[in-house]
């Protein structure tokens, strides 16, 4: 099953990232991406807290010690996801490897779907959706499209104490909300996402 899970309201949609402090405590302060913040190089942006808490290792990685929640326009983000090609060849997506090759190539945006997570990090069948977004495009990110920054890092690590501690029901109860995006079905062809369980029409 491959669907969008995120937090998002009318307008904007939460996805999350992990950095080092030097990175995430500058974009809190600021509201935005500042220097050290490369825009010279991809970055990825994910919808799923659980996704990231895996990657992150609850916040304990080098390198990945503060998680940010980036607050970005449901605009923006479907600008992205308009001009995403998948990392690998999907049948559903390409007519031949060769089609894929050459729409990669010059792809400005990535998506990569990976195994969701549970709240123990083990793997899922269903899906979770990563979106890189190149240098060509991530001034947009940075400059148009993100509306807050958030430092999640004091939640992530009061989920992980609950954890530790065997009160899986408190640190279950602490996650963010995330339901099923709707998408249209020509961005859910796009990403080789399953059609959306919810109307595409307008904006919840």
């Amino acid at each position: 099953m491959r669907l969008i899970r995120a937090e998002f309201d009318r307008d904007s949609i939460t996805v999350y990232q992990a950095y080092r402090p030097e990175i995430g405590g500058p974009a809190v302060r600021q509201g935005r991406f500042v220097p050290p913040f490369s825009r010279n190089r991809m970055t990825w942006i994910k919808p799923s807290f659980l996704w990231l808490m895996a990657r992150s290792n609850w916040a304990r990685k080098p390198g990945q010690e503060m998680v940010l929640a980036v607050r970005i326009s449901r605009s923006g983000w479907e600008e992205a996801l308009a001009q995403a090609v998948p990392t690998h060849p999907d049948r559903r997506v390409f007519g031949s490897s060769d089609e894929w090759r050459a729409r990669f190539a010059e792809a400005r945006v990535h998506v990569q779907w990976d195994p969701e997570r549970t709240l123990r990090g083990q793997k899922l069948d269903a899906r979770s959706i990563q979106i890189g977004l190149s240098r060509h495009i991530i001034d947009c990110y940075v400059d148009e499209w993100t509306i807050a920054i958030e430092d999640r890092t004091p939640l992530v690590r009061k989920i992980h104490r609950l954890l530790q501690d065997g009160q899986t029901a408190k640190a279950k109860h602490l996650l963010p909300r995330e339901r099923p995006y709707p998408l249209s079905p020509q961005l859910a062809h796009r990403l080789a996402a399953d059609p959306s369980p919810t109307t595409t029409q307008g904006r919840p």
